[in-house]
């Protein structure tokens, strides 16, 4: 009997993992993307996605305000990506916020995250956020604001700690036979030098 519950539970209730996506603005079929049963999207008509993205379960993308994630992408677990904020609104007005237009405090700002970035667990991204290219958000983060492109960010408040190129280089000289792939996203002149 409980092998047949955790057989019936595993086929309608345990998260998996859904391969391709719909792109829900101009219908692109992103066949490589992969999002967990287990992450809530809210306002997905208002998520840009790029292909090769991996969102793991128990994440909050919070579109309502424009979510940007970039190709190559990969959203650990419990993670939030907001792009609206209501707590000092609500602080603020009290009982007038339920049904005011605008109350005061309340923000809703675009977040972008760039190409090939990874954001470990149970961090937190704010709304107006701007996470660069090739950027490693580490674990419990409170990510606020502008992360340049290949920073290593830590903390809470997160703060740059490291660049993830150092890393690379290191294993580019290992593999060199991966460097042009390397290079082919990561490449660009606001990008900086490259290893």
């Amino acid at each position: 009997m409980k092998r047949l519950i955790n057989r019936v539970w595993r086929a309608l209730v345990a998260p998996r993992m859904v391969y391709g996506w719909r792109h829900p603005r101009d219908g692109r079929w992103l066949a490589h993307t992969r999002i967990s049963t287990a992450t809530r999207i809210e306002q997905p008509e208002q998520l840009d996605l790029g292909d090769h993205v991996y969102i793991g379960p128990f994440n909050l993308l919070d579109a309502s305000g424009g979510l940007h994630i970039g190709e190559g992408c990969q959203i650990t677990t419990h993670c939030a990506l907001l792009s609206h904020s209501s707590h000092q609104a609500l602080r603020l007005a009290g009982r007038a916020y339920w049904g005011h237009p605008q109350p005061p405090g309340f923000v809703r700002d675009a977040v972008q995250v760039g190409a090939y970035t990874f954001i470990g667990p149970h961090s937190t991204v704010m709304p107006g956020s701007r996470i660069g290219r090739g950027v490693l958000v580490r674990a419990y983060s409170y990510v606020s604001g502008e992360v340049p492109d290949f920073a290593i960010v830590a903390g809470q408040p997160a703060r740059v700690v490291g660049d993830t190129r150092d890393g690379d280089r290191a294993w580019l000289a290992d593999h060199p036979e991966w460097r042009a792939a390397y290079l082919a996203w990561a490449e660009s002149p606001e990008a900086g030098p490259q290893p």
